[in-house]
């Protein structure tokens, strides 16, 4: 099992930038896959972008490409997600994810692949 805590989020005019981070511990491997998911009010929950446990591969939803970078530090138990740009229709819950596989796979978008959830951290931007 492994636990996750994120940190990072607040509050940022449009334009600006934050940096998320989703610290990991017990059972943590870098064959895990991670990902970070946010959900806005009413709305179901998303997957934003994804790493591979070597962090040789990532994914990122069209919403965020170009904008938003994730990456982790195996050896500090750590993933991160850059946020760049930010726009008022990326405020959200943001939570990261584990999954028991190294790779992102096919179903890496779907939540009920992830086995591990962190409790969300807030991230609201102003126009």
């Amino acid at each position: 099992q492994v636990q996750l805590v994120e940190s990072g989020g607040g509050l940022v005019q449009a334009g600006g930038s934050l940096r998320l981070s989703c610290a990991a511990s017990g059972r943590t491997s870098s064959s895990y896959a991670m990902g970070w998911f946010r959900q806005a009010p009413g709305k179901e929950r998303e997957l934003v972008a994804a790493i591979s446990g070597s962090g040789g591969t990532a994914y990122y939803t069209d919403s965020v490409k170009g904008r938003f970078t994730i990456s982790r530090d195996n050896p500090k138990n750590t993933v991160y997600l850059q946020m760049n740009s930010l726009k008022p229709e990326d405020t959200a819950v943001y939570y990261c994810a584990a999954r028991t596989h190294s790779n992102i796979g096919s179903y890496a978008t779907l939540v009920s692949a992830y086995t591990s959830w962190g409790q969300g951290t807030q991230v609201t931007v102003s126009s």
